[in-house]
């Protein structure tokens, strides 16, 4: 990565990013990097979040790890208390970790164990992470927050997705709830909507799942292809930004314009 000097939209600010060490939280902390922010990398995979804090560093930016189970309430506070003993303030954060949970199951073959795995990060670590980052926030006058959705927090799975679906249902409900509860406090929280979009999640190359992502995206996307985890970085970063300072409890769509709303 290479900083952008043109572009200092985020110099002195601090970005927390969980669910960093791959996908779409890794291009959200190169983005924010690019853009001057300080930016703290989150994730139970350290190693990977450690070598991209590296990176950043290299390229001229500040960037540190912690390792935190967003479903442990214990991790997600000290995960906060670290990027204030680091940073000394917390003025945007991305909620970014989830699990995929059961895939073609029908929803009476859930495990109870499956749902609780999957409610415990998707949900409940958004909770978790909103109530301590506020507060944080609070402290220094305000900030940001976008949570990680999907287009199946607002319509239903048809690939026997269930329980992802209901736990990113509630993502939006949260996102908006918390708007509406923090508005006036000068801290704003949004949310994106990604697409199938390319990541550990969504890989066409493993064996047999070029052909199911194409059924996927013929049915979901206007623009009948894969979205690029930059894309929905851009649109997480910017919802950031100063330039989107009356967007608040929005939940922004990044997915190539519904498949079954234009044709």
């Amino acid at each position: 990565m290479a900083m952008d000097d043109r572009n200092r939209s985020f110099a002195g600010k601090v970005a927390l990013v969980t669910g960093a060490s791959s996908g779409l939280g890794e291009a959200t902390a190169l983005r924010f990097a690019r853009l001057g922010a300080k930016v703290v990398l989150a994730a139970r995979r350290a190693g990977r979040c450690e070598a991209l804090a590296h990176r950043i560093r290299e390229a001229g930016g500040d960037a540190c790890h912690v390792r935190a189970d967003v479903s442990r309430a214990a991790d997600v506070e000290a995960m906060v208390q670290a990027t204030l003993d680091r940073f000394g303030r917390l003025d945007c954060a991305v909620n970014n970790a989830g699990v995929a949970g059961p895939m073609r199951t029908p929803l009476a073959e859930v495990e109870e164990a499956q749902w609780d795995a999957v409610m415990g990060v998707n949900l409940k670590g958004v909770w978790l992470c909103m109530k301590h980052q506020i507060p944080a926030m609070l402290a220094g006058g305000g900030g940001a927050i976008v949570n990680v959705a999907s287009i199946y927090g607002f319509k239903p799975s048809d690939v026997g997705h269930s329980t992802y679906a209901a736990s990113k249902h509630g993502v939006v409900g949260l996102t908006r709830s918390a708007a509406a509860d923090y508005g006036q406090q000068a801290l704003r929280v949004n949310a994106v909507a990604p697409g199938f979009t390319r990541s550990e999640m969504v890989d066409p190359q493993r064996p047999g799942a070029a052909e199911h992502y194409a059924r996927m995206v013929a049915r979901h996307s206007g623009m009948r292809r894969l979205g690029e985890a930059h894309e929905a970085a851009n649109a997480i970063v910017w919802l950031c930004s100063d330039e989107a300072g009356y967007v608040n409890g929005a939940v922004l769509e990044v997915d190539g314009g519904g498949a079954t709303r234009m044709y």
